[in-house]
């Protein structure tokens, strides 16, 4: 398959190794145009044969994807039905999740918000030690993580801290995210991406099929994912029209959300807020 049309990601296929380098300036927000770009992308992985594993990284050392464009949220009608079925973002996800394919996302650097939900979607991610670092900042803006961030961090770290992350706003470093589950590894700098090119060679290199079938089979023990994905989104939409989330956007927007020196200390930032 053709991916040379893509401009905001980067995609080469070697030995059915898809690897994807999103490169979004200036930081790799989740804006409507990567977002178009990334929701035709998993389609086209999912599809393609000659593709077994897609590794997902970012072209800026300092960003994965800080989050989704606070500034279209803003936008979002706040008179909207209530969802009964997934949101598109939602859905983009949950297609890195279901694609019959080994899905891995490398965070080397800030990630949080839309973009922890993607991460968080994968089935696998790999943290670069003293340098990445992770947030939910929604409530500090005044509403919920709204594309599956509640859903899969409470399975993958627990009620407690999955609680700590969502209420709390705050920075997570790699380290504290491996412990808690959030990431497979945390590893430094010469052994992070020697290790994923090792795991995603090994598991291309295996019968597909097999793959397949073990990643359907254990992707079944996720009871009820879509009902609560849809609960999420029904508590992200109810929260757009809330004049004090209105008004938290716009100060985060104001003190230097979205902006590379605003970004780097989003948790600091998110506290604020309040």
């Amino acid at each position: 398959m053709d991916y040379s049309g893509y401009q905001l990601a980067r995609v080469q296929v070697v030995d059915a190794v898809a690897s994807v380098v999103i490169n979004n300036p200036p930081i790799n927000i989740f804006d409507l145009p990567l977002y178009g770009e990334m929701a035709k992308l998993a389609g086209e992985l999912a599809s393609d044969n000659e593709v077994r594993v897609v590794v997902l990284s970012s072209a800026n050392p300092d960003f994965f994807i800080p989050h989704f464009d606070v500034g279209l949220i803003l936008q979002i009608p706040q008179n909207s039905p209530t969802p009964s079925e997934l949101n598109t973002f939602t859905k983009m996800c949950e297609s890195f999740r279901e694609m019959p394919k080994a899905t891995i996302a490398v965070i080397e650097g800030r990630i949080g918000g839309g973009g922890s939900e993607l991460a968080l979607s994968c089935d696998m991610r790999f943290a670069l030690r003293g340098k990445a670092v992770f947030n939910q900042p929604e409530v500090a803006l005044g509403i919920i993580p709204g594309g599956s961030g509640t859903v899969r961090l409470s399975r993958l770290v627990g009620r407690s801290r999955a609680l700590e992350v969502v209420l709390g706003c705050d920075d997570i470093d790699a380290d504290t995210a491996e412990k808690w589950g959030w990431v497979n590894r945390t590893l430094d700098e010469g052994e992070l991406w020697p290790f994923v090119q090792r795991m995603a060679q090994r598991i291309a290199s295996f019968p597909p099929a097999a793959v397949q079938e073990a990643k359907a089979a254990i992707l079944r023990s996720d009871h009820n994912i879509h009902d609560e994905l849809l609960q999420e989104a029904i508590g992200f939409n109810k929260l757009l029209a809330d004049p004090q989330a209105q008004q938290a956007m716009r100060n985060f927007m104001a003190r230097g959300g979205q902006t590379s020196e605003g970004e780097k200390r989003l948790g600091e930032l998110a506290g604020e807020l309040g």
